[in-house]
């Protein structure tokens, strides 16, 4: 359905779910040269240009399979380091380029099979040496190694006995770790060379939240350790461990938000903790709450931070600075400018936008994304946004309910290009944070408590009754849109409360809750402690599994009537492939209409543009034929 307003343009899929033209760019060290991510034979590849303008950029990754997402400039301007896996397996390996000669391919770094790089880390303090958790010699286990960079050599620091899930090195080459304990909580430890044990600094209460501790970083002296914190707290703040006796003394705080948390779980996004380039100090902490909350923590970079506010209305995001903390590359986070790059001089107090990363969109044919509160049926206010359509009057229109994955995350004000494509296409789009969400606090987050198909999924209900009271939604015209936990939060959507929508989404979702946690890679299996077993339920227990199946999806499939889509990627290392199967296979069996889309080169989310491309032109035609009656306009 096009837009009724003549000049609300059509958007295509390309529009919005193709690669962007340039995105991601990092400032070098000494601060003359910027490196970015854009299309190189239809993939993004990294590009190096000088910040100055002077001659073209040039392509310095050539991976034309799948996309660059993951790379690091160098302490020495000769290299430049990147991370890659194989259609969509997170075994994440670590490639080098020698920026000093384009005749010479990317050399794997970490050639072992079946392995991924983990916690990799570029100290200042060790220059031309990168420090990396790497599970190759046992797959369930992470071990600490240091790699010369120039020669390729990878030395092991440290074998991980198990009881950690990373181990880090201090300046002075003193070594951490930190784990689970069998009750869940978090050990805090010193590697003991001479006995080749972790000795215990300090324990944190794993059922506080499976974020405590997150973030986590050594200090430069190597005496500390600057950890987010939820001890004796709602919220979590920045707090300095004394890695001798384990006390905690405070560094910073927000009185009502919590360190942004969403880098937990998209290490791509911005880190919560700003560090200086050249010191490795903490200069910085980000929050969020509706928006994003930056609190400097020195007066050069309050000075800074202040100066690059003024060159957007959005969210500073990614942030990158030359060694000396002068020259400045800053993205932000806009819901209808998405990713606007500037360069920003901090000596000269000169600035210009670098590049936008999708020229082709027009902000004013964006739709604004809103906060707003629902408020569930118990009195728990759900933080929520709100996207509607431009130009149409917005009272009973068709909605899409589109549900975040995790459950341990959270949707956050910014470009969504699903959102926008729906509204586009005429929906009411309501991204609901329900409870068990991160972000909000402690409190919201135990919400969630063996509430999986339960409280949680109430939650969305009763958002859906909130847009129909406030008048935006048509009760008959609602669908349910989500990926992985959101994947199956649709499904039990149209199983456990049949009728209440009239079409799903479901990319990657399980079908199984039993099966998921069975299925768990080795070396995730002794860190669910704290997060699935305690939320959901542990399969090893007779009860909890008999549980855990009475809220699949799958147990209640004779309901399902619902038209429904799946969209799998056939490496899925999370959700496995079998998740989708068993559901659509039963639904198949029962004579019901499924429309089933696997990816062969994809793994838990999308990366390759042709496959997201193909997806949501896809759910574009499904909506648009159940909650429209009719193809997209």
């Amino acid at each position: 359905m096009a837009p009724e307003r003549p000049d609300v343009p059509h958007l295509n899929v390309e529009d919005l779910l193709d690669s962007p033209e340039r995105t991601g760019a990092v400032i070098s060290p000494d601060g003359s040269k910027v490196a970015f991510l854009a299309p190189w034979r239809d993939r993004l590849n990294v590009w190096i240009q000088d910040l100055d303008g002077e001659g073209d950029a040039r392509c310095v990754t050539a991976d034309s399979r799948r996309s660059v997402l993951r790379y690091h400039w160098t302490d020495d301007p000769r290299w430049l380091l990147y991370e890659q896996d194989a259609d969509g397996d997170e075994n994440y390996h670590l490639h080098r380029v020698d920026l000093d000669r384009s005749d010479t391919d990317a050399v794997d770094l970490t050639p072992f099979p079946g392995a991924r790089v983990a916690g990799l880390d570029l100290p200042p303090a060790r220059p031309g040496r990168a420090v990396l958790n790497l599970n190759h010699r046992d797959p369930a286990v992470f071990d600490l190694c240091e790699l010369d960079v120039a020669t390729g050599e990878l030395t092991v620091l440290a074998q991980n006995s198990g009881g950690s899930s990373a181990l880090v090195c201090a300046s002075d080459g003193t070594m951490y770790g930190h784990g689970l304990t069998e009750d869940g909580d978090i050990e805090l430890s010193r590697w003991d060379a001479d006995s080749g044990t972790m000795r215990r600094v300090a324990t944190f209460p794993g059922s506080d939240h499976p974020l405590h501790l997150h973030p986590f970083q050594l200090t430069p002296d190597g005496t500390g350790a600057w950890a987010g914190s939820y001890r004796d707290s709602e919220h979590s703040r920045v707090v300095r461990v004394d890695l001798e006796n384990g006390e905690e003394t405070e560094v910073d705080s927000h009185p009502g938000l919590d360190i942004d948390p969403r880098a937990a779980v998209f290490p791509t996004l911005p880190a919560p903790l700003i560090l200086d380039r050249r010191t490795g100090d903490l200069i910085g902490v980000r929050y969020l709450g509706e928006r994003a909350v930056i609190r400097p923590l020195t007066p050069h970079f309050a000075d800074v931070l202040d100066h690059l506010r003024h060159l957007s209305d959005g969210d500073v995001a990614a942030l990158s600075s030359d060694r000396d903390g002068q020259r400045w590359v800053v993205s932000f986070t806009h819901d209808r400018d998405p990713g606007v790059t500037h360069f920003y001089d901090h000596t000269t107090g000169d600035s210009r936008v670098l590049f936008r990363p999708y020229p082709r969109l027009d902000p004013a044919a964006l739709a604004p994304m809103t906060p707003v509160t629902v408020p569930a049926r118990d009195g728990l206010a759900l933080p929520s946004y709100l996207t509607l359509p431009l130009g149409r009057e917005p009272a009973g229109l068709p909605m899409v309910l589109q549900v975040h994955g995790g459950p341990w995350h959270r949707d956050s004000w910014g470009f969504d290009p699903t959102a926008q494509l729906l509204a586009n296409r005429g929906y009411a789009v309501l991204q609901v944070n329900y409870r068990g969400s991160t972000g909000y606090g402690k409190s919201f987050l135990k919400a969630g408590i063996g509430q999986l198909a339960g409280a949680m999924h109430d939650d969305l209900v009763d958002a859906v009754g909130w847009a129909v009271e406030q008048g935006f939604a048509d009760p008959a015209r609602v669908a349910v849109f989500g990926g992985s936990y959101g994947g199956y939060a649709a499904l039990v959507g149209i199983s456990f409360t049949p009728g209440l929508f009239a079409a799903a989404v479901d990319f990657c979702g399980p079908s199984n809750l039993v099966t998921l946690l069975r299925n768990t890679p080795d070396l995730v299996k002794p860190y669910l402690t704290n997060n699935w077993h305690l939320y959901a339920g542990d399969p090893a227990d007779p009860e909890q599994a008999a549980d855990l199946w009475a809220r699949s999806p799958l147990s209640k499939v004779a309901d399902i009537r619902t038209p429904l889509l799946v969209v799998q990627g056939a490496n899925d290392a999370r959700v496995l492939r079998s998740e989708s199967d068993q559901i659509v296979e039963t639904l198949r069996g029962r004579g019901i209409d499924v429309e089933y889309m696997v990816k062969d080169d994809e793994g838990h989310a999308f990366v390759n543009p042709e496959n997201n491309i193909d997806m949501y032109r896809t759910a574009d035609r499904f909506l648009a034929r159940h909650l429209q009656g009719g193809e997209p306009g």
